[in-house]
């Protein structure tokens, strides 16, 4: 007896059955022939895309928000922990200012 393994699908081929079920032209049957999927499941991915169709458009386009330059409190640390790795390597090295 031979284990049989879960196919995964990419995220691509979903859409692309997906858009041929929405479409009508062959039945769930055919589509799932035709791509080796079981016909429930091409009906589960048509569900899918037309109920997150909506989303696709809800984000506005336009320039990105500018993120600030960084966390003041970030920067402050990485100057801090700069610091003393500086005055380390000088201790080290044998310079003194």
């Amino acid at each position: 007896m031979t284990k049989r393994t879960r196919k995964n699908f990419s995220s691509g081929f979903k859409a692309k059955v997906a858009l041929e079920a929405i479409q009508g032209v062959k039945t769930l049957n055919e589509i799932g022939q035709e791509f080796g999927v079981h016909p429930v499941q091409v009906g589960k991915w048509k569900k899918e895309l037309q109920e997150q169709a909506s989303s696709l458009f809800e984000a506005k386009r336009g320039p990105k928000p500018v993120e600030p330059a960084a966390d003041p409190e970030k920067l402050y640390t990485e100057i801090g922990r700069l610091k003393v790795e500086l005055d380390w390597l000088k201790k080290k090295s044998g310079l003194s200012l």
